[in-house]
C-alpha cells in the first residue's frame, strides 16, 4: 500500500527498489558529500537533488526523493521539504526543456509578460503546462539574477538574455532539433543566442 506524498503522486515501493544512481552520477555524489563533515552531510542536499533530477527524467518522484534521503542518511521528509521549497526542483513530470521566464521587476518592465504570452501562443500551452510532444514546459520564476539583460529565461543551466520574439523562435527551434533533456547540471557556457 502506497502513501500519498504530494499531490496525486503515490509512493511505489517496487519502483523505489529499482532507483539507483548510475556509476558516474554516484561518483559525483560521493565527491560532493566528501566536502562536508559527516555531521553536516545534509548540506550536500541541493546539488545531490540536481543530480537526481537530471538522472531520473527531469523531476523528483517520491521514490527518487526517498532514495536521495537514503544516500544522504537523512529523513525523506527533509528531502521533500527542500525539494518543495525551491522552484528549480520539479515534483511532477516536465518536458525535456523547462523554460523558466523571469517575472520580476527588471524583466517585467522590459517585456517578460509579453515573452510569456508569446511562448504560450507559440507552444499552445499555459504557464505550468507541458507541450503534447513532451518537449517543453513553461514556468515563471522569481529573479534569476540577470536584471541588466532583461528580459531573460533559463533552460537548464543556460541563460538566454535580451529576449525578443525572434530570439525565442530561434531558441525553441534549437532545443526542439536537439531533442535533449536540459538540466541544471549541464555546464554549457556557450548558451546565449
Amino acid at each position: 500500500m502506497g502513501a500519498q506524498v504530494h499531490g496525486t503522486q503515490q509512493f511505489d515501493k517496487t519502483r523505489r527498489t529499482e532507483i539507483k544512481f548510475g556509476p558516474l552520477a554516484m561518483e559525483t555524489v560521493k565527491t560532493i558529500i566528501s566536502h562536508y563533515p559527516e555531521a553536516k552531510i545534509k548540506s550536500a542536499l541541493l546539488p545531490v537533488l540536481h543530480i537526481a533530477q537530471a538522472e531520473f527524467g527531469g523531476w523528483l518522484s517520491p521514490e527518487v526523493m526517498d532514495y536521495v534521503a537514503s544516500v544522504l542518511k537523512i529523513k525523506p521528509i527533509e528531502v521533500f521539504e527542500v525539494a518543495s521549497f525551491y522552484s528549480m526542483y520539479n515534483l511532477k513530470p516536465v518536458g525535456k526543456c523547462v523554460l523558466e521566464v523571469c517575472q520580476t521587476s527588471s524583466c517585467w518592465l522590459n517585456g517578460a509578460e509579453d515573452i510569456v504570452k508569446y511562448i504560450e501562443k507559440k507552444l499552445n500551452i499555459k504557464v505550468g503546462e507541458t507541450t503534447k510532444d513532451g518537449m517543453f514546459t513553461l514556468k515563471v520564476a522569481e529573479c534569476l539574477g540577470s536584471c541588466g539583460t532583461a528580459p531573460m529565461l533559463q533552460c537548464g543551466a543556460s541563460y538566454h538574455e535580451n529576449l525578443t520574439y525572434e530570439k525565442v523562435d530561434s531558441l525553441l527551434e534549437k532545443y526542439k532539433s536537439e531533442g535533449k533533456q536540459k538540466n541544471y547540471t549541464d555546464l554549457d557556457y556557450h548558451n546565449t543566442l
